[in-house]
């Protein structure tokens, strides 16, 4: 079905290509917000993926490629984002009236539970990753492909997905490592 609808797609059906990305609308939000992290600039990617794929989309040699291709253009749109996204983080605190402090103010942060910390800890180590690091993890944990099926996405061979796949668990350990230090 899915072929059939990429080749009415190619010549300009504009119901079948709303029919397909319709099909893969929830594995691209989830893979691009796995690799991004921020709906705003997920919101981004989607817009510009989906803008590129209908542009290309005639270009598409072979039919049966079309998943791969649409995952290759979704990690290319969120390696460009990630380029040019300035790092920033802001933490909110509150001030209150502390007469032990000098000036009779003080700084407090909220306590948080052991889960909201372990997620907070993973975030900051996932997101010093590389973007190869995160669309391979991401396609491989959290999507649950199998490496040829990465390979195919990213336009690699078999065995360079297995050693970044391998590579991208060690930085992340190491990353873990440091943020809890």
């Amino acid at each position: 079905m899915t072929d059939l609808l990429v080749e009415r797609a190619r010549r300009g059906d504009t119901d079948a290509f709303v029919a397909l990305i319709e099909e893969r609308q929830v594995t691209m939000t989830r893979v691009a917000t796995a690799i991004l992290g921020n709906d705003a600039d997920v919101a981004d990617v989607l817009q510009e993926t989906l803008v590129a794929m209908w542009r290309d989309l005639p270009r598409l040699r072979s039919v049966e490629k079309f998943p791969a291709w649409a995952d290759a253009i979704l990690v290319n749109a969120c390696r460009l984002v990630l380029r040019r996204r300035a790092r920033t983080r802001v933490r909110l605190v509150q001030l209150i009236d502390d007469p032990t402090e000098p000036g009779g103010r003080a700084l407090i942060v909220d306590s948080q539970d052991a889960e909201v910390v372990g997620r907070d800890v993973f975030d900051r180590a996932f997101e010093s990753l590389s973007v190869d690091a995160r669309a391979i993890l991401v396609l491989h944990h959290l999507e649950g492909r199998p490496v040829a099926a990465i390979a195919e996405a990213l336009a690699i061979p078999v065995g360079t997905a297995k050693s970044r796949l391998f590579g991208a668990r060690r930085d992340l350990e190491a990353a873990l490592d440091r943020e809890r230090q």
